[in-house]
């Protein structure tokens, strides 16, 4: 199965600042996708709804860590993707250009708490994305039980020009 994450690109640019923010401990920002999921011919495509950011308040103190998020955090965002029921996707940037990598971290703690997200929506996947300045790079659950494949591609959408000649 291919998997294709779309997302509004004025949503991606309001995250990508978002996630450039500093915070008073933690090396970097975190937060919540929820998308909507079609199975479309063998293929699977997540359209971005909504970006949660993680509350200042919900970091915890790990200087083992880039950010560590505390149950509060995981618990809203669990929420956030339990009505109407929707793809649940951690998110966070590593910054630079180009396609960028999981830290051993991020697959770490990713397989632990990934999982999790299936006890409040089930039959939707979940999953991590990590953002470059131009790029990302994903993996999806389909099931709580299966490991994890890779996000094919991302696609940003971007309203249409105006053509200046009225062609159409």
């Amino acid at each position: 199965m291919t998997v294709c994450v779309k997302i509004d690109g004025r949503l991606l640019d309001a995250v990508r600042g978002d996630l450039e923010r500093p915070h008073a401990f933690a090396y970097e920002r975190v937060g919540f996708f929820t998308a909507g999921a079609a199975d479309l011919e063998g293929r699977l495509h997540l359209m971005i709804q909504t970006y949660t950011p993680v509350a200042d308040e919900d970091y915890e103190v790990d200087r083992k860590v880039g950010a560590k998020i505390g149950s509060a955090a995981m618990r809203k965002a669990v929420q956030s993707a339990y009505r109407p029921a929707a793809s649940l996707l951690h998110v966070h940037s590593h910054g630079g250009r180009g396609k960028p990598r999981f830290s051993g971290v991020d697959l770490h703690s990713a397989n632990y708490f990934v999982p999790g997200f299936f006890e409040t929506t089930p039959r939707m996947p979940h999953g991590l994305l990590v953002l470059s300045d131009n790029a990302a790079t994903g993996l999806l659950w389909l099931a709580s039980d299966r490991p994890p494949v890779t996000i094919d591609q991302f696609q940003r959408i971007d309203a249409p020009t105006q053509n200046e000649w009225g062609c159409r």
